[in-house]
This record gives structure tokens, C-alpha cells and sequence, in this order.
């Protein structure tokens, strides 16, 4: 379940053209440098690595060590 979800998701964001992500990416982690306004919010900032993680190696590099460490950590935690 968990990877259709996933393939979707990568399916979806490969169908936008590199430009258009990499803008939306800088956007969304400039709304989330000022996340003490109201209207914007802290939560831009991960969400705009995420999108930048598809084009950029370095910040792909830095999300997927997250993920594997994240992976890691929650299979030792279901194994006790």
C-alpha cells in the first residue's frame, strides 16, 4: 500500500517540468524562513526539500538518509 501511494506521488510531481519544481521548491522554503507570519508556516520548509529533492542530488542525498535512518530507528522500535 504504502508504495502505490509513493508511486503515485513520484509519478505525479515527474509530470511537472523541472523549472516549474525547482520555482515551487524555492518558494515554499522561502514561506517557510518567514513561518512566524501568519499566514505562513514552518511546515513550507520540509515540504519545500521535498520537492527540491527530485532535481537537486545534494538535498536528494540529505532526504534519503533521513528516510533510511527514520526506516531503521522504526524497525528496531516494532522488533521490542
Amino acid at each position: 500500500m504504502a508504495r502505490d501511494y509513493y508511486r503515485r506521488i513520484q509519478n505525479s510531481v515527474r509530470n511537472y517540468p523541472r523549472w516549474l519544481r525547482l520555482a515551487i521548491g524555492i518558494l515554499l522554503l522561502l514561506g517557510g524562513i518567514l513561518g512566524f507570519l501568519p499566514i505562513l508556516g514552518f511546515w513550507m520548509l520540509p515540504l519545500g526539500l521535498l520537492v527540491l529533492s527530485y532535481d537537486l542530488p545534494t538535498v536528494r542525498r540529505w532526504r534519503r538518509r533521513l528516510e533510511v535512518g527514520w526506516l531503521r530507528r522504526w524497525r528496531g522500535r516494532s522488533k521490542r
